[in-house]
């Protein structure tokens, strides 16, 4: 008797720390998220969100949303920010891990400083690309005009076809850290010993690369990029800073057309259900990514 009791008590000692971060996640994360879904099938405005008084309006601010040109814009223009900002992210960040892994004179030192894009708040360097890409004084058109590649200075910021690539370098300088880290730990982790077999083997640099530390880094791959995905995919404070999804909507993404229709248009239903559909996306792809992690621990 006294032994059941014990256990019942150390079980509810575990409920008990487990409350806290429940009560947490239910105040600041269930809450928002069904106020939220709530607020996007009614028509709230900056009179009626405060008054309590808003008409149920059904899926009218969806149908809105998507018969409107700028959302399909700002679709196309969320996935094509946060492919090639993954891809560059990737490709340069691997290419250091591989090249810090070496571990040559200095190597720590150096991976440290890279680290500082990362570290920095993404307000700071939003403001400082803002002004690198500045079309009168910024200093990327001052050494373009220096070393004569152009003739006149690039309108970086104020051009659609060059603004989205702006962003793109500033997120790609931005994240390329987390890449490096992550894959520069993974690197750490496979056997030396293996590169030895398959050079006594006759497997050349290429060969070892191919078939043995990218099938080794598949997981830590397969994380980044899903990480990279959830975290670029959200973008609102770079694009916000540096061009504010300008011009004509050529920078606009999800985040930033709900925070226009929230607080700009004060419309604050069809803000909500952007916002709606951003997680919606978001989250089929966590699920996607828990259900892959789970059938890799089963194989």
């Amino acid at each position: 008797m006294n032994i059941i009791r014990k256990l019942k008590n150390e079980n509810l000692t575990g409920y008990y720390f487990v409350i806290p971060a429940l009560v947490f996640m239910i105040a600041f994360v269930g809450y928002p998220i069904i106020y939220n879904i709530i607020l996007s099938f009614q028509n709230a405005s900056a009179i009626t969100i405060n008054t309590g008084v808003r008409e149920f309006v059904g899926l009218d601010n969806y149908k809105q949303i998507f018969a409107n040109p700028i959302f399909a814009i700002s679709i196309k223009n969320t996935f094509f920010y946060t492919i090639m900002s993954m891809l560059f992210q990737f490709v340069i960040g691997f290419a250091f891990a591989l090249y810090f892994n070496l571990k040559f004179k200095l190597s720590e030192p150096i991976r440290g400083f890279l680290m500082i894009s990362w570290l920095i708040p993404v307000s700071i360097s939003g403001q400082l690309f803002k002004y690198m890409f500045s079309t009168s004084n910024g200093i990327i058109n001052h050494i373009l005009l220096t070393v004569h590649l152009i003739n006149s200075p690039i309108q970086w910021l104020e051009n659609p076809t060059t603004a989205m690539w702006a962003l793109i370098i500033a997120n790609t300088w931005i994240g390329v850290p987390f890449n490096m880290i992550l894959l520069t730990t993974g690197l750490t982790t496979i056997p030396n010993n293996v590169y030895e077999s398959a050079a006594i083997d006759g497997a050349n640099t290429i060969q070892k690369f191919f078939y043995i530390t990218l099938p080794l880094l598949k997981p830590a791959i397969t994380a980044i990029l899903i990480q990279g995905f959830i975290f670029t995919f959200k973008v609102f404070d770079l694009v916000y800073i540096v061009t504010g999804g300008g011009p004509v909507n050529s920078t606009e993404v999800l985040s930033t057309l709900a925070y226009r229709y929230s607080f700009s248009e004060f419309n604050f239903g069809k803000g909500a259900a952007v916002a709606n559909i951003l997680f919606v996306i978001m989250f089929c792809v966590a699920i996607w990514y828990l259900r892959l992690i789970k059938d890799e621990e089963v194989a």
